[in-house]
């Protein structure tokens, strides 16, 4: 293993490097066995990096996935994806393509920070971590997100995430839904393929209620 191994651990770049996760997992948790029976193969789930996938995560805060999808476009079609041109219009011309005030707000603090995206991939997940919440309007849950599908981080979970905790609620036969510091606990053990974890996580979170018929 070489320093950049040893710093950021290993990447899931193929469904080679999901299906290897997935069996360490089914190896070490029998629930998980079960979980990937009636799921199969957890996908893989990898999207690009740097500042335009954060923006289109800020974009997509608390709406639907259509209006996402439209206030997207409009910005797509204005030229508004870089952080020079973020930085080129004021929020008015921003809240005109469909932002809020307060995204408007964030996706500037976005384009000021001058992240160095190409220096996060190779920085340990604790520190993409720290570098992606120092900017308004990406929290704790966006960055463990973004480190987990943009940067391909095998060993990161979301905790916060409440799909993922009723997941684990029904697969592990909990009392109630885990809180995110006791579920965060409870996938220390699932190290270092926590985000593999999270993908039959939330796969099975899908199955279980199709199958008791909640949308």
């Amino acid at each position: 293993m070489d320093r950049k191994d040893a710093v950021i651990g290993r990447i899931i770049e193929t469904d080679n490097c999901v299906a290897e996760g997935a069996s360490y997992l089914c190896g070490i948790e029998p629930r998980f066995a079960t979980a990937l029976k009636e799921t199969g193969p957890p996908p893989l789930r990898r999207s690009p990096d740097g500042f335009d996938e954060l923006l289109r995560a800020i974009i997509s805060q608390q709406v639907s996935v259509a209006s996402a999808r439209a206030i997207r476009q409009r910005l797509t079609d204005a030229g508004m994806t870089t952080p020079d041109a973020i930085l080129s219009v004021d929020d008015d011309h921003l809240r005109s393509l469909g932002l809020s005030r307060q995204k408007a707000r964030y996706a500037r603090s976005l384009a000021e920070a001058q992240i160095d995206y190409d220096a996060l991939r190779n920085a340990e997940t604790s520190q993409v971590i720290k570098t992606l919440t120092q900017v308004t309007g990406i929290g704790v849950w966006t960055a463990e997100i973004y480190a987990m599908f943009s940067l391909g981080r095998a060993d990161v979970f979301a905790p916060g995430d409440l799909a993922l905790q009723e997941a684990a609620r029904i697969l592990f036969e909990l009392p109630e839904r885990p809180k995110e510091k006791e579920l965060r606990q409870l996938a220390e053990a699932w190290s270092p393929w926590r985000a593999v974890a999270a993908r039959l996580l939330w796969a099975y979170y899908h199955v279980a209620k199709d199958r008791e018929g909640i949308a």
